[in-house]
């Protein structure tokens, strides 16, 4: 089965692609239905095409898959110089007004069906080939007796199956809350994910000396539940209140547990399911990087290419990047679909930042060189100044010694890196490296140092704002995830964090 990863921007492209995806699906601009994600624009394309090039076997789908209204279209067709500068293999779409745009505009791009379609029988699927689509992503409400049932109906189309991520309580995802609540429309790729925000219930005033306020029996509760009387009021908008009815099998307004099959890819496989797909355009690249090598290794081991002993620990280090509880969905039972959890995820980790090249021998010795020049520089200040400043100078510096400038010494054996700085860390801190075949190695706090490469001082602590570079003995190769261990996370509880 082919593996189809999320990028929201042309780093996590490059990761997706590094971490082992077969293919990566992208947005552009004003058209894909995660419009907060960052998305792809003005000259982006060169690096996409130059990703392509050193990764020639992987593809690229570009999600157009918003509702487009008359000015949408006139806006894309506006655009179509710009988009045909992207090597897109595929343009996933829901809207059937793209159809002729697509085919005429693109001809050697694929067409494939958005999930948003709901597409979910045969019926459906036949129609859509018949239309030039060459591959359906079914409505998540398809079941996997379902898609065997498509699948020997439609043997030449391609079926394609979301296996991990958030899901959307609302059917197929086409819900209106977080426009009603934010004027927000998830429809146009604005969604506020209302659904997981945190609300209050209870009764309004008219009603509320029905009940005593006592343990309710099961049947008291039941009619209570399903008297459309009881309420939902959000936090944050006191005042504003929502009728909640409990059906046979669902209640209104909650949050879904996360989708996760990665222990059942040889039943979607055996299904008829062509390819995977990880939610995600907005996640993090850590939630990328780690969930693609999840994945990868789990079709590697169902492929026999590894074992299965040796795809476990990568599978188990799926649960190290934040989630919520997970759920099968609706592949086996729709019972299992209706679970709810609260809103918040979590992990025990912190990506700290990402590694980059290798410094030049000649680009390491400038960085030493600077620090050299620098250094001799400080002392020549010292030296220049009055005997009584100088000395109140040294004073202060040995009473905060953390004032005192440290400058990079060249050391046997090092090696000099670029370093990305993702969060704040203190040197010293216990470094863990992630990479897409080692499942994770500890970089002790005496193994490495920080320095700022353009002056060669070497650096306390960094930052996102830091120019930086690492300094190691340990042979690390570019595209490597630095991460930390979250001093607060408390295993088995899951923390409050947002929305």
């Amino acid at each position: 089965m082919e593996l189809v990863c999320p990028a929201g921007n042309i780093e996590k492209l490059g990761y997706a692609y590094q971490y082992g995806a077969d293919t990566a699906y992208i947005g552009l601009k004003k058209f894909s239905l995660r419009v907060k994600a960052d998305n792809f624009y003005e000259d982006e394309y060169n690096q996409v095409v130059e990703l392509k090039k050193r990764y020639p076997q992987k593809k690229l789908f570009c999600a157009l898959n918003i509702a487009f209204h008359n000015q949408d279209i006139q806006l894309f067709m506006d655009n179509l110089n710009y988009f045909k500068e992207y090597p897109i293999d595929a343009f996933i779409i829901q809207d059937l007004g793209m159809v002729d745009i697509i085919q005429k505009n693109f001809p050697n791009a694929h067409l494939h069906l958005s999930t948003q379609a709901s597409c979910m029988n045969k019926q459906a699927v036949k129609m859509y080939g018949r239309l030039g689509f060459k591959r359906v992503v079914l409505g998540r409400e398809t079941s996997l007796k379902e898609i065997r049932e498509i699948k020997d109906a439609n043997p030449d189309i391609e079926l394609e199956c979301f296996a991990h991520g958030a899901m959307c309580i609302a059917y197929s995802g086409r819900c209106l809350l977080s426009a009603y609540l934010t004027g927000r429309s998830a429809q146009s790729g604005f969604c506020s994910h209302t659904c997981r925000w945190d609300y209050d219930i209870g009764l309004s005033k008219e009603y509320s000396n029905l009940f005593s306020g006592e343990k309710l029996s099961f049947s008291e509760a039941k009619a209570l539940a399903e008297s459309g009387k009881l309420l939902l009021q959000e936090h944050k908008r006191p005042g504003e209140f929502f009728p909640a009815f409990e059906g046979e099998d669902f209640t209104a307004i909650l949050s879904s547990k996360d989708l996760c099959m990665i222990e059942n890819l040889k039943e979607m496989k055996d299904a008829g399911v062509d390819a995977i797909k990880i939610e995600g355009r907005m996640k993090s690249i850590y939630y990328v990087a780690l969930v693609t090598r999840a994945y990868r290794k789990a079709l590697d081991a169902l492929e026999n290419k590894i074992t299965l002993e040796e795809a476990t620990p990568f599978i188990k280090s799926l649960y190290e990047v934040p989630h919520r509880e997970c759920t099968t969905g609706f592949y086996f039972n729709r019972a299992h679909a209706d679970e709810t959890t609260v809103g918040a995820s979590d992990s025990p980790y912190e990506l700290a930042g990402t590694i980059g090249n290798q410094f030049s021998k000649e680009e390491e010795d400038k960085v030493f060189n600077n620090a050299q020049n620098a250094e001799k520089e400080r002392i020549k200040e010292l030296e220049s100044m009055h005997p009584k400043m100088r000395e109140n100078v040294e004073k202060d510096l040995l009473l905060h010694p953390e004032k005192n400038i440290k400058y990079a010494k060249k050391i046997p054996g090092y090696n000099l890196y670029q370093y990305s700085s993702l969060n704040k860390t203190d040197t010293g801190t216990t470094l863990e490296l992630i990479s897409p075949d080692i499942l994770s190695e500890k970089l002790e706090g005496s193994d490495y140092v920080f320095i700022n490469p353009k002056n060669g001082i070497l650096l306390d602590w960094v930052n996102p704002d830091h120019d930086c570079a690492i300094y190691t003995p340990r042979k690390i190769n570019n595209g490597t995830l630095v991460r930390t261990f979250d001093k607060n996370y408390k295993e088995g509880t899951v923390r409050y964090t947002g929305r």
